[in-house]
């Protein structure tokens, strides 16, 4: 008899995404190549994200500052296996969800989020934050409809981590207006 939850042997809190509340995510429903990421695997976002992803990178190189995506879109599959592989290794749950979300609860399912690293700084260490590229991130990823949702002390408890950079909230503030105004064009599918 198969578990009615496919992910059971993760050993996740039930009440995870409770306290502190964290909202769950879809997968993306189209996505593009991107780029290969540090390690030569070809990552994949949704395209508008991937449109703004290109400039900014190409404005943040004008102002001689290099940004490598370490990872873009990422399925609720692998998600449980990066939790998994960290059991393994013998990581406790906590531990691995203090900076890993549940399957389902990642950004990165979304395709609108990037780690993102820079010469110089270990990938995925909070000293990325000491790194120019940071610097310009602060400074200009918002005019590309990115931003950092993981400061420090944020409300989703996760630990800090300024390398990862999402359209969500953008992507929220943009239905919202919409609605506002009465315009359901947005929310048809073609």
């Amino acid at each position: 008899m198969t578990s009615p939850d496919p992910f059971a042997d993760l050993r996740i809190p039930r009440d995870y995404g409770r306290n502190p509340r964290r909202p769950k995510f879809r997968e993306a429903a189209a996505l593009v190549e991107v780029e290969p990421n540090l390690v030569g695997t070809m990552q994949r976002l949704a395209p508008e994200t991937a449109a703004a992803w290109h400039e900014m990178k190409r404005r943040a190189a004008a102002a001689q500052v290099q940004l490598l995506l370490v990872s873009g879109f990422r399925s609720i599959g692998h998600q449980a296996e990066i939790i998994r592989r960290k059991l393994l290794a013998g990581q406790s749950i906590d531990a691995i969800l203090a900076v890993n979300a549940a399957p389902g609860f990642s950004e990165h399912h979304t395709g609108r989020a990037v780690d993102i690293a820079t010469p110089g700084t270990r990938p995925l260490t909070a000293e990325f934050d000491g790194s120019a590229a940071f610097l310009w991130l602060q400074a200009n990823a918002e005019e590309f409809g990115f931003r950092m949702p993981y400061g420090h002390d944020n409300r989703f408890g996760f630990e800090y981590e300024p390398w990862h950079w999402s359209q969500i909230e953008t992507q929220e503030r943009k239905r919202k207006d919409v609605r506002a105004r009465g315009d359901r064009s947005i929310f048809v599918r073609k």
